[in-house]
Order: structure tokens, then C-alpha cells, then sequence
């Protein structure tokens, strides 16, 4: 698990791409809020925190598999991820955040467009969901 990379893997790099040019402005690899939990992308003044989830550590309802050697730790190890997302989530918004959160396996186009809606709607003062997934399960 050591040589997993925590950032700049491939599907972040084409979204960093296709945002940057869109002509959206982020921080890579920030703490939205003082604590240890970093997003992949944060856009500060707009309050918007955004994660691509790899479908195996975040156990992607598509594309999720179980390990079969070790079963029990693994089941336990994934299960804790997840339920640290979703008090990621919980914490952010609390704290007046957007969160957009991304599969590895989507288009980066229209997580990008997601993603830009997310920055544009907060920036102008409106507020949509607090956590913005995929609207259906992506290929």
C-alpha cells in the first residue's frame, strides 16, 4: 500500500486538465479545513472541496471487488473509508463546504461539468446539494 499514490494519479491529472481549462483556479492537495483530511481539489473562495475516489478504496457500487486473501481486514479497512468520506462530507458541510465527489472510472468531461456547475453556483451566493455525486452510476 506504500507505493499507492495519494495524489497526482491519472484520472486527477485529467481532471486538473480539463478544469484548468475551463479556466478554474484550485489548490491541489489542500485541507479545506485545519485538520489532517486533504481534498483533491479545493476551491477556496467558492467553498467547494473536491475528491476522486478510487473504486477500490472507496468501494464504487460499479466497480468494487473484495480481495479473497485476508477477507476480514480487508472488509474492515474498506468499511472504515467509506464511513471517513462520508464523515468528511458531514464535516465539511457543516462547516458551509460543497462537496463533489468523483469516481476514478468517470468521464473527465463530466465530472469537470459537475464540478464547474459546484463553483459557479457557489460563487454566485447559491447554494445546491451539499455533496454532489454522480447522478447515475458511470461506465
Amino acid at each position: 500500500m506504500g507505493r499507492q499514490g495519494r495524489r497526482d494519479t491519472a484520472p486527477e491529472l485529467a481532471l486538473r486538465r480539463e478544469l484548468w481549462r475551463r479556466g478554474l483556479r484550485y489548490r491541489v492537495d489542500a485541507a479545506p479545513t485545519p485538520g489532517r483530511r486533504r481534498a483533491d481539489l479545493v476551491f477556496a473562495r467558492a467553498r467547494v472541496a473536491v475528491y476522486v475516489d478510487g473504486c477500490f478504496w472507496h468501494r464504487c457500487p460499479e466497480h468494487s471487488t473484495a480481495p479473497t486473501s485476508n477477507r476480514a481486514w480487508w472488509a474492515a479497512k474498506l468499511d472504515a473509508n467509506v464511513a471517513r468520506d462520508r464523515a468528511t462530507d458531514d464535516e465539511l458541510e457543516a462547516a458551509g463546504w460543497v462537496v463533489v465527489r468523483v469516481w476514478e472510472h468517470e468521464d473527465p468531461l463530466e465530472a469537470a461539468e459537475r464540478v464547474q456547475g459546484a463553483v459557479n453556483s457557489s460563487a454566485q451566493g447559491g447554494r445546491r446539494s451539499p455533496t454532489i455525486r454522480p447522478s447515475r452510476p458511470l461506465r
